[in-house]
């Protein structure tokens, strides 16, 4: 390292509390509002939103169907189609196992792209050994499905298309009202992954005709633990958990009141937030972009910068290891890829479905800017990530 770059370096860190987190597609931290407001469900507000006959008892149900009210409002649903789970993954598993088992008398084939989360692909892939068809459809260097495509796969038997709202390592944004608009005319099921995209990007279940979208309260500054299932009305589906009868049938337990809380409450935010933390984050991306592309070369955005979440940002660098990069920027945290499978070191399935050699992907990496990061910050990610590309060149 230079001692002009070293002194840089240190005048910006000056400016900043190492260690710096942008890896805000793997987890968010908890917005001290959604914290404030869950303290109470915590402590003398403890009761089980089940147990009518007393105070504690109302007031868990009244907390519960204030944030039932408010996950509806984000998403432009009416509140007795919110139920709640544990995270995005089990309403992904509810959503595509329970209408599979729901609606098999009318077929048994299901529609997903390729470069969908794990909690979809696998849950598909598990239907499969139970007689299920599926057809995985392949994406453009984009990462974007060609609809033509969608529409050729229907068939008289298929019961459900999956397609993600917003993918987790590229960004990328399905164009959902197409998607839906056609599993409408067909009468099939459409269901979204939403989990990176509601409270992100504004989506409306009715106008791009949305029957489930599955929702994580920890991308969108919630705790973790806690998601939920919208569920159109007239959509059927067969439980994975019984036991009491919980959230009408399809989710029995105990309500989770304090995560339920906090889910609301993050909704809220976004909902009045989103335009002005979108465009900020937007902003914030592109300045990391134009910093790392002016100054290093061999670099490469993966994926669409037109049709793509503002706060992500997933570049190829040449000739470097994505793992080694990582280790070399030990003060920022970011990552080569989902965090569901950041202990693998294969390259990202989503990338060399762009059409990226393994090699490529390897070396790509994916920044989550969140609503806590500054200029300051992101000014100093793109200074230290530079110095590390450069001298991991040097020493190839």
């Amino acid at each position: 390292m230079s001692a002009i770059t070293a002194n840089q370096n240190a005048a910006v860190a000056n400016e900043v509390k190492l260690p710096i987190y942008v890896d805000n597609h793997a987890t968010t931290p908890l917005d001290s509002r959604v914290l404030d407001a869950m303290l109470p469900y915590l402590t003398e507000k403890f009761g089980n939103a089940a147990s009518r006959s007393h105070s504690f008892g109302w007031a868990a149900d009244e907390a519960v169907k204030k944030a039932r009210a408010q996950v509806a409002k984000l998403i432009g649903a009416e509140t007795e189609e919110i139920v709640f789970t544990s995270g995005a993954t089990e309403s992904d598993n509810l959503a595509i196992k329970g209408a599979a088992e729901a609606y098999r008398q009318k077929g048994k084939h299901i529609i997903t792209a390729v470069t969908e989360h794990k909690a979809v692909l696998d849950a598909c892939k598990r239907l499969e050994k139970y007689g299920f068809r599926v057809t995985y459809l392949p994406v453009g260097r984009d990462g974007n499905i060609d609809p033509g495509q969608l529409e050729q796969a229907i068939k008289a038997e298929t019961i459900l298309v999956t397609m993600m709202a917003a993918n987790n390592e590229i960004g990328l944004l399905h164009p959902l009202e197409k998607i839906g608009k056609l599993c409408r005319e067909r009468g099939v099921i459409f269901h979204t992954d939403a989990a990176q995209g509601a409270g992100k990007i504004p989506i409306s279940v009715c106008e791009s005709n949305i029957d489930l979208l599955s929702i994580s309260a920890h991308k969108i500054y919630g705790p973790k633990g806690i998601g939920a299932l919208y569920v159109r009305k007239g959509v059927e589906l067969a439980p994975l958990i019984d036991g009491g009868g919980h959230e009408r049938g399809m989710r029995s337990g105990t309500l989770n009141v304090p995560g339920i809380v906090g889910l609301g409450t993050a909704c809220a935010l976004c909902h009045e937030e989103m335009t002005e933390e979108s465009c900020r984050a937007a902003e914030l991306r592109d300045r990391l972009r134009d910093k790392l592309v002016s100054r290093l070369k061999d670099v490469r955005v993966n994926g669409s910068m037109e049709h793509r979440l503002p706060w992500n940002l997933n570049m190829s660098f040449g000739g470097v290891d994505g793992e080694e990069l990582m280790t070399a920027v030990d003060d920022v945290a970011f990552s080569s890829g989902a965090a569901c499978r950041s202990a693998h070191v294969e390259p990202s399935y989503v990338l060399t479905a762009l059409g990226l050699s393994n090699e490529e992907a390897q070396s790509s990496i994916r920044f989550g800017i969140g609503r806590f990061n500054t200029e300051a910050e992101i000014d100093y990610v793109a200074e230290r990530v530079i110095e590390a590309v450069q001298q991991l060149r040097e020493l190839a």
